[in-house]
């Protein structure tokens, strides 16, 4: 069978999938509905006010709004996030004070977040440079969890456990609503008091729950992901119980402004819609990394997730095996794409990564990772990551172009 046949047959094969994948909208969608109903939301929130930001009533609202969704306390969405790492930093800022612990249980973090713990560059202002210890748990061989250690991990030391639901540029599997679970059980019958963080990033409306919905303290994303439903301009997120998202607003403002600060610049209508959107765009973006995942497994590529297994966030990785592949994959997707379509992605360093990246990033809004895109690190073994997807049918289009690239190279 050729390759383009296999995309078609793909098609058909995952039908049923797409089917469950469109009850989940559903009933994510119904959370929002509600959400919208109790606040009563009307276009009167749609307008902001300037200067200092206060008593803006359509932010106000929304943050009560996310809250609701997200089986929260409270609920800061700000557009002063830069992306969701300054929005998990503020978290971890605000929280975390000299002669604390954090202890990572899902092995490595996200590379972005190296610096801001320490584990790259100096002078800067990391957590290590503020007396802040950093411990990780290894994954076991099988690049799962391990819940033998984690187990007895936790001291008395331990302030913060830092949960990274997605997979980031690892082959770890990205973790469930349940294993979440599990890990914040685990965690508090060794130390109650150690707060349960969670970076949420890629992993919004994927299940019918999120993690505060299951015991997590807090958790923090961006808005150019999941939760801004592919309009929203820029910003993110910081949802949990009530002081501890107080305690992370006051690193994004300063302690005595908090979460009463910040100017909306006349974004709340999109802020409002996108999270309207939001679970449909997820859906889509789903049914894509399905497409994916069945389709490379076909043509003999290594892939994670595996083809016909529930998602637990919209990224797809698939080991290409070479630089070369790597780039030719970007370039096919980046050709594929709305905006930009004629330019040609090379690596480059970007700020906050170890490597280099190769980005295929044709999308409305820079950085979207909501709106389909690729990237991928230049080291070995040569893994792209796609993620995203506004619509399923626009992620096959751009795949017929990827499959020929790598035919030829």
């Amino acid at each position: 069978m050729d390759s383009l046949s296999i995309l078609k047959t793909a098609e058909k094969a995952l039908l049923p999938i797409f089917s469950e994948i469109d009850t989940k909208v559903k009933q994510n969608l119904k959370k929002v509905l509600e959400a919208f109903k109790d606040c009563r939301v009307g276009v009167h929130h749609f307008s902001s006010v300037s200067g200092y930001g206060h008593d803006d009533l359509g932010r106000e609202t929304l943050d009560k709004v996310f809250a609701q969704v997200m089986q929260a306390e409270a609920a800061a969405v700000r557009v002063q996030f830069v992306s969701g790492t300054h929005a998990i930093a503020c978290a971890l800022f605000g929280i975390l004070r000299p002669g604390d612990e954090m202890l990572a249980v899902a092995g490595a973090p996200y590379d972005t977040l190296e610096e801001v713990i320490g584990l790259r560059g100096t002078g800067q202002g990391s957590l290590a440079e503020f007396n802040i210890q950093y411990r990780e748990l290894a994954l076991t061989e099988s690049r799962t969890i391990d819940w033998e250690k984690l187990s007895t991990a936790v001291a008395y030391s331990t302030r913060l456990v830092l949960i990274q639901r997605s997979c980031g540029y690892s082959w770890r599997q990205s973790l469930s609503i349940a294993e979440i679970e599990k890990i914040v059980r685990l965690v508090k019958q060794q130390n109650p008091h150690t707060v349960c963080f969670v970076d949420n990033c890629y992993g919004e409306f994927i299940e019918d729950r999120e993690p505060t919905a299951v015991g997590a303290d807090l958790m923090a994303g961006s808005l150019i992901k999941n939760p801004g439903g592919t309009i929203v301009t820029a910003g993110g997120y910081i949802a949990g119980k009530a002081e501890l998202v107080e305690a992370a607003a006051c690193r994004l403002t300063a302690p005595g402004i908090g979460s009463s600060g910040g100017a909306t610049f006349d974004q709340n209508r999109l802020l409002y819609q996108g999270l309207f959107l939001a679970p449909q765009m997820v859906g889509e973006a789903m049914k894509g990394s399905h497409l994916i995942a069945y389709v490379f497994d076909k043509l003999g590529y290594p892939v994670n997730p595996p083809p016909l297994v529930p998602r637990r966030d919209v990224i797809q990785a698939i080991q290409l095996g070479s630089p070369d592949k790597l780039i030719a994959f970007c370039r096919a997707i980046q050709s594929a794409s709305p905006i930009g379509s004629y330019l040609d992605p090379v690596p480059a360093e970007m700020p906050g990564y170890e490597s280099q990246l190769v980005m295929a990033g044709g999308t409305f809004i820079d950085g979207s990772t909501s709106e389909f895109s690729a990237d991928g690190p230049l080291r070995e073994p040569y893994t792209v990551f796609c993620q995203g997807g506004t619509h399923w049918t626009h992620v096959a289009i751009a795949l017929e172009s990827a499959i020929k690239a790598l035919e030829s190279t």
